[in-house]
């Protein structure tokens, strides 16, 4: 029983971090002025990480695609650190100020 409460909350937190990144891609598809190419983010990978406060925590690695003119596809790379994004590569890589505004979140090097 407890094993699957354990497998329910890790289920619940990926699909809340699923969401959350693909929230951040769309917005920043949004942002760039290019298509979000299938309104989906597909999870690569997670680790341990201890965070700023020490705290160990689950670092998820997500990528999406887009389109600057519907024939053509790129990858992005977005990785989470909770809620938190810490690394982006993507569409708007060069203007990290106006998504930094556009998502409300502090993007980390």
């Amino acid at each position: 029983m407890i094993v699957g409460a354990m497998g329910f909350a890790f289920w619940t937190a990926s699909r809340a971090a699923a969401e959350r990144a693909l929230r951040i891609g769309g917005e920043a598809c949004q942002a760039a002025g290019v298509q979000l190419i299938d309104h989906t983010v597909h999870a690569t990978g997670f680790r341990l990480r201890r965070g700023e406060n020490g705290w160990l925590g689950l670092e998820r690695s997500f990528r999406f695609e887009y389109s600057q003119d519907g024939t053509d596809r790129h990858i992005a790379r977005l990785v989470l650190h909770g809620d938190r994004l810490v690394a982006f590569a993507g569409p708007v890589a060069a203007h990290r100020a106006s998504i930094a505004e556009t998502i409300g979140n502090a993007i980390d090097e």
